[in-house]
């Protein structure tokens, strides 16, 4: 976890704070004076809000990177002590629902009805943290929910398989079915949309079957879970990284009907190379605590990021790495 202090957002510093140290936690963050605490440490999947409530105790905004559908999708339980507290609490600061969200936001005044919804992400060569790869081996193989053709239809994690052509220089990648924060929030945020979809898949083809066939061990009802097997293969990564693609991306494609009532369609992308993909989940939690330490309003209560930053807002702190937009 980082929190950012009063005295020290000036200069761009901030503290660290592990919570196997410090129980008490909102007595902490008083003591240290922090005005916004930056939660890091995932993987958020079936965790509480305890930090959050610490965070709101000890009258400080809170911000976190999670992934984790209910997690994310259920902040807002925490939306009236907030307010009472007059502090702002804001869960999904990442690519999704965080930029995600900015970028649906930023098209849709081009439809005159959003019929679909769909996002992707292909990572470069460098291997996640190992509580991103916890999270996502969490349900591999596993259903879950989401939204299409107008109802809700039962999915498998990381099955679903399917290829997506990014601009170059990533080019082609294979994809499986994910489950986050878009599927649970978008279809209430953007009602005329009777599909929402999300895809993710790796830098090397190898890589992505082999977990695209671990899921299908689980579905079969072969391994109970591939919980046990995210710490070595996340080993694993991290040795043949050298051999991947240091380049990823992430795409939403939207489709409708246009204001003439034609069919629309476009395709937004983000690339990065240099395996500078791995910052921009980052790009949310920096550009919300720049708006509350230069004093810009935000609003005060529990919610997740959406509405919040726009698709400029949110990348401009990774200017300087090599990360770049493809706008249609």
């Amino acid at each position: 976890m980082l929190g950012t202090c009063r005295r020290q957002m000036s200069a761009g510093a901030g503290r660290c704070v592990d919570l196997q140290e410090h129980i008490d936690l909102a007595r902490r963050l008083s003591q240290m004076r922090v005005d916004t605490l930056v939660n890091t440490a995932g993987p958020f999947q079936g965790q509480n809000y305890a930090v959050a409530r610490a965070a709101i105790d000890a009258g400080c905004h809170y911000i976190d990177l999670a992934d984790g559908r209910q997690f994310v999708a259920g902040i807002d339980c925490l939306d009236a002590m907030a307010k009472q507290r007059g502090v702002t609490v804001v869960s999904g600061a990442s690519s999704v629902p965080g930029l995600s969200s900015a970028v649906v936001d930023r098209y849709l005044p081009q439809f005159q009805q959003l019929r679909s919804i769909h996002t992707g992400i292909s990572s470069g060569g460098r291997a996640p943290g190992l509580a991103t790869v916890k999270g996502v081996f969490g349900y591999l193989g596993k259903p879950f929910r989401r939204f299409e053709g107008g109802a809700w239809v039962s999915i498998y994690g990381w099955l679903d398989l399917r290829q997506h052509r990014f601009p170059n220089p990533v080019g082609s990648r294979w994809l499986g079915s994910c489950d986050i924060p878009d599927l649970e929030l978008f279809p209430g945020r953007y009602p005329t949309a009777t599909s929402v979809t999300f895809h993710a898949g790796f830098a090397g083809n190898l890589g992505h079957l082999a977990v695209w066939s671990l899921a299908g061990f689980v579905k079969a009802g072969f391994l109970p879970s591939a919980s046990s097997l995210a710490a070595p293969l996340h080993r694993l990564g991290q040795w043949i990284e050298p051999l991947v693609s240091d380049q990823g991306g992430m795409f939403v494609k939207l489709e409708g009907i246009g204001h003439e009532g034609e069919q629309k369609s476009l395709t937004w992308h983000v690339l990065a190379a240099q395996n500078h993909g791995a910052q921009i989940p980052c790009g949310a939690s920096i550009a919300l605590s720049q708006k509350l330490a230069s004093g810009q309003s935000l609003p005060h209560g529990a919610m997740p990021c959406m509405g919040l930053l726009t698709v400029d807002e949110y990348l401009a702190p990774l200017k300087g790495l090599d990360i770049w937009e493809v706008a249609p």
